[in-house]
C-alpha cells in the first residue's frame, strides 16, 4: 500500500476494507506502469497484442475493484444499519450506484 496515504477512520469502510482496495489498486498502477512500457517499446504490429492484453487484464482488475468496494459497502452498510430503514436506505444508494456507474 502507499505509504504517503494516510487511512482515515470513518463510517465509509473499514480501515482493512481501505487497506486492502489500496493494495488492489496500487497493483493496478503497477500493471498500468507496465502496459506503458509495453507501448513504449512497441516496434512490431505483434506487440499490440501484448498491449491489449495487458490493458484487459488491468481493466478487468479495476472493474473487480469496483466489485470489491460495492461488497465492502453493502457489507458495512448493513452492519452499522440501526433498524430496516436504515438498511432499506443503505441499499437503495448502492442501487443507484450500480445502475449510474456498473
Amino acid at each position: 500500500m502507499p505509504e504517503q496515504l494516510k487511512i482515515v477512520e470513518g463510517s465509509a469502510l473499514t480501515a482493512q476494507q481501505k487497506k486492502d482496495l489500496l493494495n488492489r489498486l496500487a497493483r493496478i498502477e503497477g500493471q498500468l506502469r507496465g502496459v506503458q512500457k509495453l507501448i513504449a517499446m512497441a516496434a512490431d504490429p505483434s506487440d499490440c497484442d501484448a498491449v491489449a492484453q495487458q490493458m484487459a487484464a488491468a481493466r478487468k482488475a479495476l472493474d473487480r475493484s469496483f466489485v470489491q468496494l460495492l461488497m465492502a459497502t453493502v457489507v458495512t452498510g448493513s452492519e452499522q444499519a440501526g433498524n430496516v430503514e436504515e438498511a432499506r436506505a443503505t441499499a437503495a444508494r448502492l442501487a443507484a450506484l450500480l445502475d449510474k456507474f456498473a
